[in-house]
């Protein structure tokens, strides 16, 4: 039993761990004890981060840039922050509106726990990524979900969104390129969306890191480049981690209205303080390298995404979406039963690491990473057909 004198806050007592970072971890023990796992969990591009950014770190570190810097970035990377705003989104940011935090998911976070209250609802369509309900759980809010279908393409519509509103609805998440799903919205639909946040005065909390792995069309929208009515009820969150491949080095951010970004800053002062004044230097020459490098990674991943839909193709048992951007296919696999089980025993049995979709609201689906080599995204997918082959379906 426990100890019955150990206080623990109740709302930090009610978060789940990230299934994500569960799975991963595991697949990592069996990889030491020198087991082979196909790892089609990590949500991380496996290549490594370009040399002229490691370079700038060292070179930041051989001139002593180790210390404090203002609590939300230096200015010259807030700059940055605003110029690549400018270039690639349509957007005017000052760098006063710009918080660079310890990576997106601290920026979306801090935004969070600004923006919620007691009793607030925050509306987030399903499938989510898998921490935006547990923040939402720290700040006292309340995660209300709203269900999207192969009918909607797994995409929040006008009417799904207007049913769900109430006099508590505060906050909305918006996903493009969503992990888990891969989907991207268009500009028309995301206009119809903002066009009702704008109605009901509902903030909108724009999740963009996948921003820069589109696959199938040149045209990407950023939220609040929609007009000026959504621009001030919208927080656009990206960072260099996905992009760059730069996850280590933890370094995202967040822009919105100065008066709200303002009160981000004083928060951010009095929990982390600045991110790591290295990372940020690094940060800066990732903003400054051609687009040339992103490219390149983003065509090896599209053939790696048509190669895993092909083998996955051949599997009966098994649907999944299309992904337009990010780097994952999310499987449905309701006709084996429940997600957790099946990724547990997919791992013990055949070593083939997957992410259960109940921690993305979607327990009949499991996500598989492409941010791995063809040779074991083969191997990986011959393995779950063949285990699959062995197991008695629960649905016809």
């Amino acid at each position: 039993m426990g100890n019955p004198a150990l206080k623990i806050n109740r709302r930090i007592k009610e978060v789940l761990g990230s299934t994500t970072l569960a799975i991963t971890a595991r697949a990592k023990e069996l990889q030491a004890k020198g087991i082979d796992v196909v790892n089609f969990g990590a949500g991380e591009p496996d290549f490594d981060t370009p040399d002229s950014i490691k370079k700038a770190a060292v070179k930041a570190i051989d001139g002593g840039f180790t210390k404090y810097t203002p609590s939300t970035g230096t200015v010259e990377l807030r700059k940055a922050i605003a110029a690549k705003f400018k270039k690639d989104n349509n957007l005017e940011y000052s760098p006063n509106q710009i918080a660079v935090s310890c990576g997106a998911k601290h920026a979306i976070y801090n935004l969070i726990q600004v923006l919620v209250d007691d009793g607030d609802e925050v509306l987030i369509p399903t499938p989510y990524w898998v921490s935006y309900p547990e923040m939402v759980k720290i700040a006292g809010g309340v995660s209300k979900f709203i269900h999207t279908s192969w009918d909607t393409g797994f995409k929040l519509t006008p009417a799904l969104l207007e049913k769900s509103i109430t006099a508590r609805s505060k906050v909305l998440f918006v996903n493009s390129p969503s992990n888990p799903t891969g989907v991207v919205y268009t500009k028309a639909e995301l206009q119809a969306i903002a066009n009702i946040c704008v109605k009901h005065h509902i903030y909108i909390i724009s999740d963009e890191i996948y921003e820069k792995l589109i696959y199938d069309s040149s045209e990407y929208t950023s939220t609040a480049s929609l007009g000026k009515d959504v621009y001030d009820l919208t927080f656009t969150v990206n960072g260099v981690s996905k992009a760059y491949s730069m996850t280590g080095w933890r370094i995202g951010y967040a822009a919105g209205p100065q008066e709200i970004m303002d009160v981000v800053k004083n928060f951010q002062d009095h929990s982390t303080s600045n991110p790591t004044s290295i990372s940020q230097a690094a940060a800066l020459a990732a903003l400054e390298l051609p687009e040339d490098s992103i490219v390149a990674m983003r065509e090896v991943f599209k053939k790696r995404r048509e190669l895993m839909m092909s083998l996955v193709s051949e599997i009966p048992e098994i649907r999944y979406i299309r992904p337009d951007g990010a780097f994952y296919l999310f499987c449905d696999i309701s006709k084996l039963g429940d997600s957790d089980v099946i990724a547990k025993k997919i791992l013990d049995e055949v070593n083939v690491a997957l992410i259960p979709g109940s921690g993305f609201g979607a327990p009949d689906f499991v996500r598989l990473s492409f941010a791995t080599s063809d040779e074991r995204i083969r191997e990986g997918i011959k393995r779950i057909g063949q285990w699959i082959k062995n197991q008695p379906l629960v649905a016809a």
